[in-house]
């Protein structure tokens, strides 16, 4: 269902990778931004699809929407980007953090990708404070590393769209031991966002339940109570020795190389091989006995 207040957001929920996708309005003049869109791909036969992210473009057709900005909070390893489909659909430009191309560096050296680590697939790098006007009302970047270095969290009209930093309070905050994480980093990051008013509404990138539906909304006062702020008693050190310690036990996100092959280029594909197919690559490696 839709929230409205002085902008409309609308959350579309991604059963299988438990991800929030974001339609934000301005009711007055109808232009509209996308906040993590989703693609639809199965593992087992490499194969991806439109299902998913046709029900956010289709909305935005039905409500007369036009579209402005095109929204990554980070590079995600869950989940494969439909932000390409998305431009492609219907326009606009799409945006991620300045720190993209640090994570570009590493996944181009790591998995041997011949690809431009400049950004150049996106259409803006923002930083620190840059702004995109959305109507009446518009975004503030604002750098919340920590899961990694290009994460942005996006705050509109007492609203901020926070990636992975906070998940449900219950479940806790996000994993750091992906490249250039960092639980120190995501720590502070933490402690900025509990830092603007306790009715400031926090929007998850993620949301897991077991025994209750999804929740995509949360308050800076709800989260102020968070699970890991609990355990660790808010201190800094206790906290990354917490996040740490769990992120050890953590497997290796399943769509981890297909997603980071994607998404570091802003959605687009890799190129046809001679025999007209497109591959993803994955690493391979034996453990010695």
């Amino acid at each position: 269902m839709p929230y409205t207040m002085s902008i409309q957001i609308t959350p579309f929920y991604h059963q299988d990778t438990g991800t929030w996708t974001y339609v934000v309005n301005d009711p007055s003049c109808n232009h509209c931004a996308v906040i993590d869109p989703v693609l639809d791909y199965e593992l087992s036969s490499g194969k991806a699809s439109y299902q998913s992210i046709q029900k956010v473009i289709d909305f935005i057709n039905a409500q007369h929407l036009q579209l402005q900005w095109i929204l990554e909070t980070h590079a995600h390893a869950d989940h494969l980007t439909a932000a390409q489909y998305v431009k492609d659909s219907l326009g606009g430009k799409i945006i991620i953090g300045a720190g993209i191309m640090d994570v570009q560096q590493h996944f181009a050296t790591s998995l041997n990708l011949d690809i431009p680590i400049d950004g150049s697939q996106f259409d803006i790098l923002v930083h620190k404070g840059d702004t995109l006007s959305l109507g009446r009302y518009e975004f503030i970047a604002h750098p919340t590393p920590g899961h990694t270095d290009d994460s942005m969290s996006y705050q509109i009209a007492g609203h901020i769209f926070i990636g992975d930093t906070f998940f449900h309070p219950e479940l806790g905050t996000a994993r750091c031991d992906f490249p250039g994480g960092s639980a120190e980093k995501l720590f502070s990051s933490l402690k900025f966002l509990i830092a603007f008013p306790e009715d400031y509404c926090l929007w998850l990138c993620h949301d897991y339940p077991k025994d209750r539906e999804p929740v995509a909304k949360t308050t800076v006062a709800e989260q102020k109570n968070n699970i890991h702020f609990r355990q660790s008693g808010g201190n800094p050190e206790a906290y990354a020795q917490l996040r740490n310690e769990r992120d050890d036990s953590l497997q290796v996100p399943k769509l981890i190389y297909p997603s980071l092959q994607v998404n570091i280029r802003a959605g687009q594909f890799p190129d046809a091989e001679p025999n007209g197919c497109k591959y993803l690559k994955m690493p391979f490696s034996v453990d010695k006995p």
